[in-house]
């Protein structure tokens, strides 16, 4: 098998942007709506088991008793939550994860192509894509905008398939989460998770290799995203 192209996630994968994005986002956005409701990290670490900000919002706010308003409320939320966060890209306060330039220059310089898939909103991706990634290197970005399905389900990374024109086995999906990697994999994917912080202690079951990150324990670069490719389509009895 050829490595044709490697298919990054968004969040917690090309940086860090959970628990100091995300989550400082949140807490301002419940501030500006007058709710008394402060996530600290080891919230927000449990609720990233629930795919999706509005969602986070609604169980939350149902947990807390505001029953049928609920679902209203975390609606009006999560777009001022949005908003706050959308301006810290811009603004360049969500940096790359370390090492990570370095893989997607040397990506770039050998031949392979470079996509994002991921179901954040388009008005916040790809202002952070041209920030962490570079302006244009992402040939195919998808976004929350372009599907229906959240991850697990499988459809960003389908519709990144579709738009790159590859089958699945040329291609090396990069996750940070198991959710993130049941999505891959359902795509029929080779999945390399780098964890973070919040994802660290993870199943990550069916994975062609795990990092702690993309600089350590050396710096990952092409050819090391062709080993874990090569090496998972080698062994048929890993990919059941």
């Amino acid at each position: 098998m050829v490595l044709r192209a490697v298919i990054f996630d968004v969040d917690g994968t090309l940086a860090d942007t959970e628990r100091n994005g995300h989550r400082l986002a949140f807490n301002d956005a419940f501030a500006k709506h007058g709710l008394d409701i402060v996530w600290t990290p080891e919230t927000y670490g449990r609720l990233l088991a629930i795919a999706g900000g509005r969602r986070r919002i609604t169980h939350d706010l149902r947990a807390r008793g505001y029953g049928t308003r609920a679902g209203r409320l975390a609606e009006d939320v999560h777009r001022t939550k949005t908003a706050l966060f959308t301006m810290r890209v811009l603004n360049g306060a969500i940096c790359g994860r370390p090492g990570l330039s370095r893989l997607i220059a040397d990506l770039h310089r050998s031949g392979v192509r470079v996509a994002i898939a991921t179901t954040g909103r388009r008005r916040w991706v790809e202002p952070l894509v041209r920030h962490v990634v570079g302006d244009g290197v992402a040939e195919v970005i998808v976004t929350g905008d372009d599907v229906q399905r959240l991850k697990p389900d499988p459809e960003a990374y389908l519709t990144a398939l579709q738009r790159l024109g590859l089958p699945p086995e040329d291609i090396l999906a990069i996750e940070d989460s198991a959710i993130g990697l049941r999505a891959a994999r359902t795509a029929g994917l080779a999945t390399l998770v780098v964890t973070n912080g919040y994802t660290v202690d993870q199943d990550f079951t069916g994975a062609a290799a795990v990092r702690s990150a993309f600089d350590q324990p050396g710096q990952l670069l092409a050819d090391g995203c062709r080993e874990v490719h090569r090496h998972w389509w080698a062994a048929p009895a890993r990919r059941v």
